[in-house]
């Protein structure tokens, strides 16, 4: 299998993080680096600092240097820091990029670590998806299914009743979409994706769509699937939304998210990562969580952790005991309490959390729904070629927008270049 490492220029913001980090000491004064996306997300990020807090008490004289590189480059940022020798200990990737590093054996297998432990993993959503070569490489730590949130204000005061198809969420995102104080600018929306940064987050928003429409990329068995009928549909309503002006350009999901917790969009489909968004937004007390009008709703594997290949066996030892910790009990319940997320552990006691969070039920649902359709983010066969994958369909989709291309002939040449990459 061949080797990607066509990343291996040094950026400048890959420069910036060797330089901030430094070399780390091995053993007393053990300063552990972890470098995420997630370091200010609400809620998610809350868990972690709660999870290295308890991590240090734990281990006196550790520390876990916490280090936020933006999602947009983060892969190239993190191929970089493995290339040169300079990985951060506590290895955080999403689950559609950790294949790249596995195959190129910069990840330390950890079937060994989970037997010795006696940690059973049957039952843990998305843990198949961290086996490469027949050899667990990571641990699954969010399993997802979408979600719809609306704010009930703007739906009332339209005397709009909540979407349950997509022609329904259309009609509605462009009742709601105004000029509200006759400017001539538009300050309300009706809902909003992802229109720059990382190609990942924007082939998930888009794959909303794409899944309701019957389509997908790839089949079972990894053969390219995207000339068809059933992704033109999911194309045209791709193109469709986002020429229609119910949707802000120009903005990443973080921006897109603050936006519809300030009262500023109608309606928006995303992860349960969004309600610690929504919980400090000034919108909070209109905004209602429900069932997403797509079937099947968007779902699959999130994001990982691993131990790097190349670090003193002492510094393994305790990123494993971090790993361990966020898998304990306790820490998985955290997940959801204090994270707003489901847990991929199956035996996790998310007993009362719906008190807490009312939502939470509709995520439980929607999550076994996306599992129990077999959806997942990432392609069967083009695991190693996503982040290339990604890329292109993100640049194909946007040419569809700029040139007003058909969506047919886009399907066509997405197809192409999808085979070509796969070779």
């Amino acid at each position: 299998m061949r080797k990607l490492l066509r990343s291996l220029v040094l950026t400048t913001a890959a420069y910036a993080l060797v330089a901030s980090s430094g070399a780390t000491p091995a053993f007393a004064d053990t300063v552990l680096k972890f470098i995420s996306w997630q370091t200010d997300d609400a809620g998610t990020g809350e868990w972690w600092k709660a999870a290295i807090a308890e991590f240090e008490k734990q281990h006196p004289g550790v520390r876990i240097e916490f280090t936020k590189a933006e999602r947009s480059s983060y892969a190239d940022t993190m191929t970089t820091l493995f290339a040169a020798g300079t990985p951060p200990q506590i290895v955080h990737l999403a689950s559609f990029e950790f294949q790249m590093f596995a195959d190129n054996g910069w990840l330390e297998p950890l079937d060994s670590r989970i037997e010795k432990d006696g940690i059973d993993l049957n039952g843990w959503a998305g843990q198949q998806k961290c086996e490469w070569n027949g050899e667990t490489v990571c641990i699954m730590t969010n399993y997802f299914g979408f979600v719809m949130a609306y704010n009930k204000k703007i739906l009332d005061q339209a005397g709009l009743a909540v979407p349950t198809s997509y022609q329904e969420f259309f009609d509605v995102a462009k009742a709601t979409t105004k000029d509200l104080n006759g400017d001539g600018i538009v300050d309300q929306f009706g809902t909003g994706h992802e229109t720059k940064g990382g190609p990942g987050q924007y082939l998930t928003e888009m794959l909303n769509y794409i899944l309701d429409a019957g389509a997908y990329w790839t089949d079972k068995d990894g053969n390219i699937t995207i000339d068809t009928p059933e992704m033109v549909t999911g194309l045209t309503r791709w193109k469709e939304l986002n020429k229609s002006g119910v949707g802000p350009v120009d903005m990443a999901a973080s921006d897109v998210r603050k936006l519809f917790a300030d009262g500023k969009m109608a309606m928006r489909l995303d992860g349960p990562w969004l309600y610690g968004t929504t919980e400090k937004g000034s919108a909070k007390a209109d905004i209602v969580y429900a069932a997403p009008p797509l079937n099947p709703p968007l779902g699959g594997s999130s994001n990982v952790l691993a131990i790097p290949v190349d670090i003193p066996e002492e510094e393994k030892s305790l990123v494993w005991d971090f790993i361990k910790l966020t898998m304990s009990p306790e820490y998985q319940r955290l997940y959801a309490t204090l994270g707003g997320n489901t847990p991929p552990s199956p035996t996790a006691d998310v007993s009362g959390v719906e008190q807490k969070l009312p939502h939470f039920p509709i995520l439980l649902e929607t999550m076994k729904a996306a599992a129990a359709a077999g959806v997942d983010r990432i392609p069967t066969g083009l695991e190693l070629y996503y982040n290339e994958f990604s890329k292109m369909i993100m640049e194909e989709s946007q040419r569809m927008l700029i040139e007003d291309l058909d969506p047919a002939e886009v399907a066509k040449t997405m197809q192409a270049k999808a085979e070509q990459l796969k070779g």
